[in-house]
């Protein structure tokens, strides 16, 4: 059987990202929320993330490894465009797991120092991420309007990992905390619309061939499901945070998370039809970047072997630490 291995490393690489996206995007939102809370609070949001944050970082390494040893070509390119933007993320993801093991055995304005720097390598990590998805998209082109459009994303991007955080609080939280986070999840959700909007107005405009896939009727009618599944997952949303607001019978507290993650992945769903068959936009296809067949069959072999043990351990870390969060966990 002859396998098309660029495609399933695509494919693997693809989930990696979506996977880090998710589980990393909820705990730098609750990250870029701590300012927003108070002392006690914030001890409540730190044990919501605690015993995830380190791991869900993991994906991000699987998806940079598939780029480097499945695409070499295109690894060079896209590191070597995104230089600054790669470096602040690292620089944001260092200082916010050194603020998170400092924290706690800080006291007094120490640790509020602490819960600042927290914030910021979450903002810092959370910005660039957007920043170098929308240098993607444009394929890394130069001018104001470029980088104008890696800014728009870069806060759009922020505001969905708010969404994400906030609505994470909402399941892992009870109480006061849990009554904010519904506050923080609404403000999250006209954040995220606003961003899709302009991003989803602009992104044609700054690639034609975005454009072209997806103003080419009637081919692309089907194409038309995905914006109307994501305003049908905003609006499970709003209506899950509105019914927990109000104490409504049979509101899940798990609900507006699982909303919010059907409209990262449907967005996901959306980028991925509009630069495939691209690893570079416009430059380098999947194909053309692929290391050697040879290469890559040893790769595959060794991906399908770490992969289960990556997705049991996660699987397990949320078993063992399921139910609401409990205050003093790393105190």
């Amino acid at each position: 059987m002859n396998l098309d291995l660029p495609l399933i490393f695509a494919f693997l690489m693809g989930v990696a990202v979506l996977a880090y996206v998710v589980l990393d995007g909820y705990d730098l939102g609750v990250g870029m929320l701590m300012p927003a809370a108070d002392a006690r609070e914030q001890e409540l949001m730190v044990a919501a993330i605690g015993p995830f944050w380190d791991a869900n970082e993991t994906w991000l390494v699987l998806g940079v490894g598939i780029l480097l040893v499945a695409f070499p070509m295109a690894h060079g390119v896209v590191l070597g465009a995104l230089y600054l933007p790669v470096a602040a993320m690292l620089i944001g993801l260092m200082l916010r797991g050194v603020a998170f093991e400092f924290r706690v055995k800080a006291e007094g304005w120490h640790r509020e120092l602490w819960n600042w720097l927290f914030w910021l390598g979450s903002f810092i990590a959370s910005f660039a991420q957007g920043l170098m998805l929308g240098r993607y998209i444009t394929g890394f082109d130069s001018g104001f309007g470029y980088v104008l459009f890696g800014l728009v994303v870069g806060a759009g991007l922020c505001g969905g990992y708010v969404l994400l955080g906030a609505t994470w609080l909402i399941y892992k939280t009870e109480g006061t905390l849990q009554k904010k986070a519904l506050a923080w999840a609404r403000w999250g959700l006209l954040w995220v619309a606003l961003g899709v909007a302009a991003v989803s107005l602009a992104t044609p405009i700054v690639s034609h061939t975005v454009q072209m896939k997806w103003f080419d009727f009637p081919r692309t009618l089907g194409l038309m499901l995905l914006p109307l599944a994501t305003l049908a997952a905003w609006i499970w949303v709003w209506r899950s945070t509105g019914r927990l607001s109000r104490g409504a019978a049979g509101a899940q507290d798990w609900a507006p998370f699982a909303g919010a993650v059907a409209i990262f992945v449907l967005a996901f769903t959306g980028l991925a039809y509009s630069l495939f068959p691209y690893v570079v936009m416009e430059r380098l296809t999947f194909w053309d970047a692929a290391a050697h067949p040879s290469s890559l069959r040893v790769v595959l072999i060794g991906a399908l072997i770490v992969l289960p043990f990556i997705v049991a351990y996660t699987a397990f870390s949320y078993y063992v630490f399921r139910g609401k969060a409990r205050a003093g966990l790393y105190d």
